[in-house]
């Protein structure tokens, strides 16, 4: 691994501050902070944050970044390599050239970089779930689908590691040594990828004639860090939002914000266990209003084999299903959240299908499909309000399988009240680790969203 950043001296032997550091090369950069905000390690919810040190309305700018100012690929003193080697480059995450550059960049002690860069001397603040041990995920997280998706990176990470960097850096040792530059500092380069990094939206052409196959193949933009926006913190409702231009990047004001009041930018509307999978941090309960808890088809799909009854049945059942496969594709779950079914359509599916007589089912096979009902309609009947209209079959169906997902959860599938009942014991809760807490935010929100389904689709 690398050796740690050392602070820089000035003349008097004393350290700079790393903080103030980062601001003077804002400075020199041309990066253009407003005199109402100020990046703060104290009052904040992390360990940076910005606060607003006037009232701020809404449409102001508190800072532009100009595009030379991004770290990326295309910015980095290896750019020229990076992209002359780009075809051997390739992997399925679109990383690598990035993260490549983050590698030199941060081990460089000449690197123009470095001010921005050592705000992060050994990445010890970030506490992903990739950094835990399997067995804490397992114990903390089950159910939660955060150690299945963690398995899933580390085992990418460690592949597109072997497969694709060392290759690359024993190459050009001039640039990278393996010694150096290795699996370890590459993961946590992958963290502070996925915690800090933006992605620029795609443009759209505009024109509407366009092929729904063409739009799928647009690759994303790739991303790339942004020296003070990412110092700001998230939250659902946030105030502050980063918009993209030709030239720069401006945070603007989206509704007033004031005095002593910190600044939050939005990540998307993500839900807890996306923010501490990909970031390593919860919003606190109940308070992220983008929260949401998956249920497994597979779920659906076994609640029904259980009252499928005669083996006529169970067959016709498990033709359904080989068919419901095919249409679904990677379609591994349906997604509820505070306010009903966030994949309605692919719920209506499932359940469409699977309640089928079998005379419907060879019907709906040599028609090869159905006259999909309206969009608004489905999103209507699988929302909180239209859920206890639905046919009965059908709520039995989502009913027992939110049971069967909450059973998923382990020693932590008792009712959802002992542990909000925690989460209010402010002595309890301080008796956590902070792993403990996190996992626990995760938990009650999405516990907390399958009994209300239950309740809605009870008899």
């Amino acid at each position: 691994m690398a050796t740690k950043a050392k602070r820089p001296k000035v003349d008097d032997g004393s350290e700079v501050d790393p903080l103030q550091n980062f601001l003077q090369w804002c400075n020199r950069v041309g990066l253009d902070l407003s005199n109402k905000v100020c990046v703060s390690k104290e009052g904040t919810v992390a360990e940076y944050g910005m606060l607003a040190k006037d009232n701020i309305e809404e449409g102001e700018v508190l800072f532009t970044i100009p595009r030379s100012a991004l770290l990326h690929q295309e910015t980095t003193v290896v750019s020229a390599l990076l992209e002359k080697e780009k075809p051997c480059l390739e992997s399925s995450s679109g990383w690598v050239p990035l993260l490549l550059a983050l590698l030199y960049e941060y081990t460089s002690p000449q690197s123009h970089w470095k001010p921005y860069l050592s705000l992060w001397t050994d990445f010890k603040t970030l506490d992903h779930p990739m950094f835990w041990s399997k067995e804490e995920r397992d114990r903390l997280l089950s159910g939660t689908g955060i150690p299945e998706a963690v398995d899933t990176d580390l085992a990418n990470i460690q592949r597109e590691y072997s497969d694709v960097v060392l290759p690359f850096i024993s190459k050009h040792r001039d640039l990278w040594n393996p010694d150096t530059h290795t699996l370890e500092l590459y993961t946590q380069l992958v963290a502070f990828v996925m915690a800090y990094s933006f992605q620029e939206p795609q443009e759209e052409d505009g024109d509407e004639d366009d092929d729904e196959e063409e739009e799928e193949e647009k690759a994303p933009n790739p991303p790339m860090m942004v020296p003070m926006a990412d110092m700001l913190n998230h939250v659902s409702k946030h105030n502050a939002n980063l918009e993209f231009t030709p030239d720069s990047l401006k945070m603007v004001c989206v509704r007033p914000i004031s005095k002593g009041e910190e600044v939050f930018n939005t990540y998307g509307q993500m839900a807890n266990w996306q923010l501490l999978h990909m970031y390593g941090f919860t919003e606190p309960y109940p308070s992220n209003s983008n929260d949401t808890a998956d249920i497994p088809i597979t779920n659906i799909y076994k609640v029904a084999a259980q009252g499928a009854g005669s083996d006529l049945g169970r067959q016709l059942l498990e033709e359904q299903w080989e068919m419901l496969c095919q249409m679904m594709q990677e379609k591994g779950a349906v997604v509820f959240g505070k306010q009903g079914c966030l994949t309605d359509t692919e719920l209506h599916t499932v359940l469409k299908v699977l309640c089928m007589s079998k005379e419907e089912f060879s019907e709906f096979k040599e028609n090869e499909g159905w006259e999909e009902d309206e969009e608004d309609e489905i999103s209507l009947a699988f929302s909180n309000e239209g859920l206890p209209g639905l046919k009965a079959s059908w709520k039995w169906l989502i009913h027992e399988a939110a049971r069967l997902t909450l059973r998923s959860y382990g020693d932590w599938a008792e009712g959802v009240d002992s542990h909000q009942a925690l989460m209010e014991d402010k002595a309890a809760l301080g008796g956590l680790s902070s792993r403990q807490q996190k996992a626990l935010q995760v938990r009650c929100g999405q516990q907390s969203i399958l009994h209300r389904l239950m309740e809605l689709t009870k008899s």
